[in-house]
């Protein structure tokens, strides 16, 4: 009886993981500076529940699209034709 043991990631496949990897841990964090200034937000524009849920909200959108246009726009300038 034999079991076939896949392969070890190499260099390739972390160096991969790492351009993942970073992006996401930049957004979290963003986004957790976005939270810690909410009571500050809060104090100062007093606004409703509904209108702080518009501000925490749009904001993770905002960055979503701004991600992807950023990205087409890298695409363009590094000549990689990916369209």
């Amino acid at each position: 009886m034999t079991t076939d043991t896949p392969p070890l990631a190499g260099r390739r496949e972390w160096i991969g993981l790492a351009v993942l990897a970073l992006p996401c841990a930049l957004y979290a964090m963003d986004l957790t500076v976005l939270n810690l200034a909410v009571p500050s937000l809060s104090a100062d524009l007093q606004p409703s529940s509904a209108q702080l849920l518009w501000i925490v909200d749009i904001y993770g959108f905002m960055v979503a699209g701004l991600l992807i246009t950023m990205g087409t726009l890298g695409d363009r300038i590094a000549g990689d034709g990916c369209s």
